[in-house]
């Protein structure tokens, strides 16, 4: 039996995202004002960031570049192997099963 899944709401993830960015960021030993500088954002933004209050993708993806850590960004959007669009074209060409009936039997008898 598989665990039941969790759903957080969009607060609760900005907050945990926000959290792991201050993490990285003490981590790497970095102040809010040197790793602003170096994403090209203010320490105000940076700041809300952190605090999960809410920041543009464009601010993340800037922050997470900054601290070294595109490897977040890769694990949300991997690349993609094998076409939907190429399944769905094979599953359109496959040819279709067809019920048979035994040769000696009568048919209406299937029904029974």
């Amino acid at each position: 039996m598989q665990p039941k899944k969790i759903h957080q709401t969009i607060n609760e993830w900005e907050g945990v995202i926000g959290a792991q960015i201050r993490a990285a960021r003490i981590a790497s030993n970095q102040t809010q004002k040197q790793l602003a500088a170096l994403a090209g954002i203010s320490v105000l933004t940076l700041s809300n960031l952190e605090q999960g209050k809410g920041s543009s993708l464009a601010t993340v993806i800037a922050v997470v570049r900054s601290l070294g850590r595109e490897d977040w960004l890769e694990t949300l959007a991997p690349p993609i192997t094998i076409s939907p669009l190429h399944m769905w074209r094979a599953k359109e060409r496959s040819p279709r099963s067809r019920v048979r009936t035994p040769l000696n039997r009568n048919p209406t008898d299937l029904l029974r």
